[in-house]
């Protein structure tokens, strides 16, 4: 079955440039979408990202929601009404919490939530005007499992999710559904730098008893196409009846009833 609702439509990603980021990029435009991808200026320079007459990059961080609205005003601009938003930009910390600082708190929370309020609050706006619209964002297992030392990245993407569902009950009634993916090891960056040698992934797999981490029951690791393809689907013609759903796609790491 082909997923469709994309083709000749303008989609809005942040957090472009990072490897869930680029594979929605490329799912979304091999879909049939102008994509306008977003990510912060550094990250752009240094990355092999796709390009055609149907990709527009463009740099933002979403700490700034002035620059938030703006770079979707330039969207509509570009590609005309937005009808599908993901918002993938994210970072990560692994400070135990008891050894965090304000700052470190307070940069994670104002990216991960913060972030995800001034994204989706763009994107609502302009999608409730234009009565039709699907937002996703890219969230975390960790948003619903506690994990040590990632006390401020999980509550800043639990806070995340929370936030989307009550936008989507707000949005509903206007045509718009706003849905998370919440994944869970992916093999990402983000993922591999937490890792001390090549052993990482079969560690990641197998679990830690120890730090309470249960294992990856299908074997395997996600790949950002693995999350990206799930992002994709609820924002197809065929989700077209699921909101404010919270998806995890971890491999049953989290045991999730």
């Amino acid at each position: 079955m082909r997923l469709t609702g994309f083709e000749d439509r303008a989609a809005f990603v942040t957090g472009a440039a990072g490897g869930i980021g680029v594979a929605l990029v490329r799912l979304l435009r091999a879909s049939g979408a102008k994509v306008f991808a977003t990510d912060r200026a550094d990250a752009l320079a240094v990355q092999s990202l796709p390009t055609d007459c149907g990709i527009m990059w463009h740099p933002l961080d979403v700490r700034d929601g002035a620059a938030v609205d703006a770079a979707l005003a330039a969207a509509v601009r570009v590609f005309g009404p937005v009808t599908h938003g993901v918002h993938a930009a994210g970072v990560l910390s692994t400070q135990p919490l008891l050894a965090s600082t304000d700052e470190d708190w307070q940069r994670v929370i104002d990216i991960n939530a913060g972030g995800t309020f001034r994204v989706t609050r763009a994107l609502g706006r302009h999608m409730a005007a234009e009565g039709k619209g699907a937002i996703v964002v890219i969230g975390s297992n960790a948003g619903g499992v506690p994990r040590q030392n990632m006390g401020s990245y999980a509550a800043s993407k639990a806070a995340a999710a929370m936030l989307v569902r009550c936008l989507g009950l707000e949005l509903a009634p206007l045509g718009v559904r706003c849905n998370i993916v919440a994944p869970g090891s992916t093999l990402t960056p983000m993922q591999t730098g937490m890792w001390a040698d090549d052993q990482g992934a079969a560690r990641v797999i197998a679990g830690d008893l120890a730090s309470f981490k249960t294992g990856i029951p299908l074997g395997k690791i996600a790949t950002p196409e693995d999350i990206a393809q799930a992002a994709l689907f609820l924002l197809s013609d065929q989700a077209g009846h699921v909101t404010m759903a919270d998806l995890y796609v971890d491999g049953g790491a989290t045991l999730r009833a």
